[in-house]
């Protein structure tokens, strides 16, 4: 929990309409870069006596036994026994970056433990999300024991059922928000199930690949114990970590506590190129140096998703796991290109979507629904609409046959997930689920007026407060002059940095325009000169036909600005220097 202090340089109506406060104690920057980075921890939420650890998050510190958690040693014992009796298993995952990652890294792990591994990875269009009985049964025909379903199967009660009645062994292995009753599997790892102790559900801001990876150790731990590595080298499950980073800060997972150790340790492993996949991947996003925090979430996560979103859902599995180099760079290119056509098809839709927003300005809740818009681009448009409106936002998309497939982003303190279970169960929708920042579902498309007039009688209130909560919050200040990528790497010192654990936002000014312009897709570009002498660039995305981006394009010369933002290091040119990527701005 981060802490919260006074009003920063008096501002209490920003362009964006936001009053400023400082994070923890705010103001001045340390005098020293050890110094700096404990202030941000402890603005954070970090105790003094955790600075160290929190500091330089290894696995080691942050790793808790996996036998915490229910279910978890009766999935590692029959997952052990399928490799030693030489099964026939299936990883079934989600076609999104969290389940191709958790189904990579079973894989590769099982492949080391001396087991190869079969996957399945549903159509987003034909199958929809999750297993369904048709699809287990054909693969208990094609002669499998054992499923084990990643990022999915905590709702699935229909399929684990006939799975059950087919003598088909399921082990479900998710994050995702349970119901107090649980499907009928062998053994279900979830740290969000309801019956879990309080240690483990400590942990239910994992992904569904962290979750894997705790099952991975529990596996080679129980394997170690029955004498399997006599004869064999034991895999070293770190190695693995590249892909648990990856499928963490793509999935939006919370940064924090064990996250943290995965995402910092995990770049590390990704700058040696071990996995040859994502070396290619890193190539066509045209990554030339080591991989930083947010190129898993804006380079990497989404072309990876691309594949399960608007082309083959098996893509991002195939990538991780292959080792053939002809075939991965194959693979990367043509994620690369369907991410090109993924964004053409999110435009159009995202254009669409906006054009209801006039008529919901007292909404709660956003829900936007249109005849022929691509399922695959609706969670992506959903978060737009969430930033543009600062309210949680559900994007359906209605098909010929009478029904529609949702998404949908919530805010900070606004727990989507749970609002869409209770509308299943009140009978609103025909299936849904998720967590508190992100939820699906799929819905009659009679039942979408009454489904929407259900979320906003339900967050009315829960959605004011968080709004009327709401304020930017400001770590630090410095000069126009002291944005210097010496700045940039003092502030990385207490990263990595994501949701759930910000990334420092500074303030700087008081500053002068001096050009301003609009590039890209909406994006305002800034050149500001402060009093003291020194000139910073800057650029505040999607901003151009926003409150922020117009104050900036029709600011004049003689007015001075207060602007506070996100310092970061741009190397595009191939010389390096610093930027502000600009959050908010307002009158000195």
């Amino acid at each position: 929990m981060t802490l919260i202090a006074q009003a920063a340089l008096g501002i209490t109506h920003s362009f964006t309409g936001q009053s400023w406060r400082w994070r923890g104690a705010g103001g001045a920057l340390s005098g020293n870069a050890d110094a700096l980075v404990a202030d941000l921890l402890r603005a954070r939420g970090c105790p003094d006596h955790d600075v160290e650890r929190q500091r330089r998050p290894t696995i080691r510190d942050f790793m808790p036994n996996p036998s915490l958690f229910r279910d978890m040693d009766t999935a590692a014992d029959r997952i052990a026994h399928a490799v030693v009796a030489g099964e026939k298993v299936t990883i079934f995952g989600d076609y999104d970056v969290d389940g191709a990652t958790s189904a990579a890294l079973l894989i590769r792990l099982l492949r080391d433990l001396g087991l190869d591994a079969g996957y399945y990875i549903p159509d987003r269009l034909l199958e929809g999300y999750g297993p369904s009985g048709d699809a287990l049964l054909r693969l208990r025909a094609e002669g499998s024991t054992l499923v084990v379903t990643v990022d999915c199967g905590a709702q699935a009660f229909e399929a684990l059922e006939a799975a059950q009645v087919g003598g088909l062994d399921v082990i479900v292995v998710d994050h995702h928000q349970c119901a107090t009753a649980l499907p009928p599997a062998l053994a279900l790892v979830n740290p969000n199930r309801l019956d879990e102790v309080a240690e483990a559900a400590e942990h239910g801001h994992l992904a569904a690949v962290g979750v894997a990876f705790l099952l991975g150790a529990a596996i080679i731990r129980r394997l170690r114990g029955q004498g399997w590595f006599a004869q064999r080298k034991e895999p070293n499950i770190l190695d693995l970590l590249d892909i648990v980073a990856l499928g963490t800060v793509a999935d939006v997972a919370q940064i924090r506590g064990l996250n943290r150790a995965f995402v910092a340790q995990g770049l590390k492993v990704m700058a040696r190129g071990q996995n040859i996949g994502l070396s290619a991947l890193l190539r066509v996003s045209g990554l030339k140096r080591a991989p930083l925090c947010h190129d898993l979430g804006f380079a990497l996560g989404p072309r990876i998703n691309a594949g399960g979103r608007v082309g083959e859902a098996d893509l991002g599995v195939r990538l991780l796991t292959s080792m053939d180099p002809l075939e991965v760079e194959e693979i990367a290119a043509r994620l690369d290109a369907l991410n090109v056509e993924r964004r053409a098809i999110e435009g159009a839709v995202q254009e669409e979507a906006e054009a209801q927003l006039a008529a919901q300005e007292d909404a709660a809740v956003v829900v936007a629904s249109g005849t022929g818009w691509h399922p695959g681009v609706i969670g992506i448009v959903a978060g737009r609409l969430k930033e543009r409106t600062g309210r949680p936002a559900i994007v359906i998309a209605l098909d010929d046959d009478g029904k529609g497939k949702g998404s949908g982003r919530s805010i900070t303190g606004v727990d989507l997930g749970a609002a869409v279970l209770a509308a299943r169960d009140e009978g609103l929708l025909l299936a849904g689920g998720g967590h508190a920042m992100a939820a699906g579902l799929t819905v009659l498309v009679g039942h979408v007026e009454k489904f929407t007039t259900y979320l906003n009688q339900r967050l009315t209130d829960k959605v004011a407060k968080a709004r009327e909560d709401r304020a930017l919050l400001i770590d630090t200040m410095v000069a126009p002059g002291g944005v210097t990528p010496a700045l940039v790497e003092a502030l990385d010192g207490a990263g990595p940095y994501g949701n759930g654990w910000p990334a420092p936002r500074i303030a700087t000014g008081p500053a002068r325009i001096i050009k301003a312009d609009v590039v890209g897709n909406g994006h305002v570009r800034a050149i500001f000169s402060g009093d003291d002498g020194k000139s910073i660039k800057s650029v505040a995305f999607r901003q151009a036909d926003q409150p922020l981006g117009q104050a900036l394009l029709g600011c004049g010369r003689d007015r001075r600005l207060w602007l506070t933002g996100r310092a970061k290091i741009d190397d595009w040119s191939g010389r390096t220097s610093a930027e502000l990527h600009i959050d908010d701005a307002a009158w000195a």
